[in-house]
């Protein structure tokens, strides 16, 4: 028995079975290209040295007060050498010789000028 109460099944249009459609298109496109993506950060090495990295702060017995200047630390030393800031090194060791050399000259030049110049009490007295 039916009652008038009941309504008859509803029944979707087919404007719904295109919005839905293209909403699951939508989907399938942004997975693919999560999956994409996410292929490409493993062929790159960057998942394994992310995942290296982070497993490592969680092993660190004492955590850091910043988590993210560990990650910056660690993954800062795990990138290739650049050979510019090599050159920087160098360039910069070099610079830190020489002034070395000047303060040492400096103090030489210092001594020497002391010694032909009357200390600067008695010019004072004159």
């Amino acid at each position: 028995m039916c009652s008038a109460a009941q309504s008859p099944p509803a029944t979707v249009s087919g404007a719904s079975y295109a919005a839905a459609a293209v909403t699951m298109a939508h989907y399938k496109a942004a997975d693919s290209k999560r999956e994409q993506f996410r292929r490409y950060l493993e062929k790159s090495g960057v998942l394994d040295t992310l995942t290296k990295v982070l497993v490592a702060l969680y092993e660190e017995p004492e955590k850091p007060n910043s988590a993210l200047d560990f990650l910056k630390h660690h993954l800062g030393a795990a990138t290739p050498e650049n050979p510019e800031i090599e050159l920087l090194r160098l360039e910069l060791a070099e610079m830190k010789e020489k002034y070395e050399a000047i303060v040492e000259e400096n103090k030489k030049l210092k001594a020497k000028l002391a010694q032909y110049e009357p200390p600067q009490e008695e010019k004072r007295a004159e």
